[in-house]
């Protein structure tokens, strides 16, 4: 059963069962008891009656009148009976009531006290009884004991109790459904909010809905919170695996141009070293956009110092034969020993992308250059890159939406449009900027900060 609704229902429904069962159970016996202990006094008041209308004979022997006040133990089969016996047993007087029956005897109480029981006849017709043994004085001085006795049928005061269960189960078991009734409608009002979280997910999952809404009792609150914030994960994993196989294809483009143009011209010496080359350039790129680090800048002094020159060459290298029709002319302005502390793979991305799209809309001339940025309490320098080229450039009111994966400014130059974004990215990772202008050169000017990694604060100088 896995329905929240009914699992309360048959808890409350159980619950509802034992306490209504007890109170039954409790009601029931107190009534018992009541009504058991009120024919009690009644049977001791028959006997007092008894007692106060015997009286004896010219021989001195106890005799009864021959009406007594009581009715009903004159009219035959009342279920009100009477009798007076010796202590020997013998039967002296029974009531007019009790003609044709035997009252069982039963045991004799001590002289001068009551004795209760439940006896019955023979038929099996139940009784309450109450017997006394008195000593009763004669006249000339003598005594004689006698045992006076009184007898009430059960049958109607069982009837009554079974009377007043009828109604108690009837009573008590409309109770108990009007109840259920009331907790049925009361949860379906409580669980309303949980209905809402199933169907708002819903229309998340059909793209109606980006997030939950927050119009939940406090108590759900936490949990729509926890909810849209896995939510928001899970769309930014989603977004981090599309923006993976974007920047994955992107990145191969460059190496896959190369080696195209290389096939072009197979005569071309070292033919087969620049080809291999670019194949393990491919392989760089694939593991390191599988990877992805997420490194921070404090990790980035664990890895190997990546040096720029070298690199960069690399770079132009692979973009003179994708660019051939072109010929650009690349102007190199960086520091001797220049060296990033980073990962290799971001490196690349962050030079090749910015190379890449100077070649593509530069008229003849690309510009690149590499300087640190040096802080007062650095372990490692940081950087700043910059390309520039002599196209046509980037207006300033387009610079921001040109950050935006898939955005160009000519739909007719091919390209995928994230590569800004992608440099945009990785700078953001190691704590930079980027920042877009216009150049002497009459293009685009792309600058990359990357800050130096500060030491830590017990290695500061004070």
């Amino acid at each position: 059963m896995n329905s929240l609704s009914s699992r309360l229902l048959i808890s409350v429904s159980v619950l509802l069962l034992l306490f209504f069962g007890a109170t039954i159970a409790v009601l029931d016996r107190a009534f018992t008891e009541a009504g058991e202990q009120a024919r009690r006094d009644i049977l001791d008041g028959q006997l007092v009656g008894l007692l106060a209308a015997a009286e004896p004979d010219d021989s001195g022997e106890l005799v009864m009148p021959d009406r007594l006040r009581e009715p009903r133990f004159e009219r035959i089969g009342s279920g009100l009976y009477a009798e007076l016996r010796d202590l020997q047993g013998e039967v002296l007087w029974r009531s007019r009531s009790a003609l044709g029956l035997e009252v069982p005897g039963g045991p004799v109480p001590e002289l001068g006290n009551h004795l209760f029981g439940r006896e019955s006849f023979e038929d099996g017709t139940p009784l309450l009884t109450l017997s006394l043994a008195v000593e009763w004085e004669l006249d000339d001085g003598a005594s004689k004991s006698y045992v006076f006795k009184v007898a009430e049928s059960l049958d109607g005061f069982n009837a009554q109790i079974a009377g007043f269960r009828r109604q108690l189960f009837g009573w008590f078991a409309a109770v108990a459904f009007t109840m259920l009734l009331a907790f049925s409608m009361l949860l379906r009002g409580l669980l309303k909010p949980l209905r809402q979280i199933e169907t708002e997910i819903t229309e998340i999952e059909e793209g109606d809905r980006a997030s939950l809404s927050s119009k939940f009792p406090t108590e759900l609150t936490g949990v729509a919170r926890n909810m849209n914030l896995l939510i928001d994960s899970e769309r930014a994993r989603s977004d981090r695996y599309r923006y993976t196989l974007d920047n994955l294809a992107h990145s191969l483009k460059t190496p896959l141009a190369a080696m195209r143009a290389l096939l072009n011209d197979r005569q071309e010496e070292g033919f087969g070293d620049r080809f291999d080359e670019q194949i393990e350039r491919m392989d760089e790129i694939v593991r390191y956009q599988l990877r992805k680090p997420a490194a921070s800048v404090a990790d980035n002094l664990v890895l190997a110092p990546v040096p720029v020159e070298k690199e960069v060459a690399r770079l132009i290298d692979g973009l003179r034969k994708v660019y051939h029709d072109k010929h650009p002319e690349f102007e190199v302005r960086i520091e001797k020993g220049m060296q990033f502390r980073g990962d290799t793979g971001d490196f690349l991305e962050v030079a090749g992308n910015l190379l890449d799209n100077a070649c593509k809309w530069c008229e003849r001339k690309v510009r690149i250059s590499a300087v640190p940025s040096v802080g007062a309490r650095a372990v490692a320098s940081g950087m700043v890159l910059t390309v520039a080229d002599d196209g046509p450039g980037i207006p300033q009111d387009a610079a921001d939406a040109l950050l935006q994966r898939g955005m160009r400014l000519d739909e007719s130059t091919p390209g995928h449009g994230i590569g800004l974004a992608v440099v945009k990215e990785i700078a953001r990772s190691y704590g930079g900027r980027l920042s877009i202008k216009r150049t002497e050169l009459g293009g685009a000017e792309i600058t990359v900060s990357i800050p130096p990694v500060a030491t830590a604060k017990s290695d500061q100088v004070p």
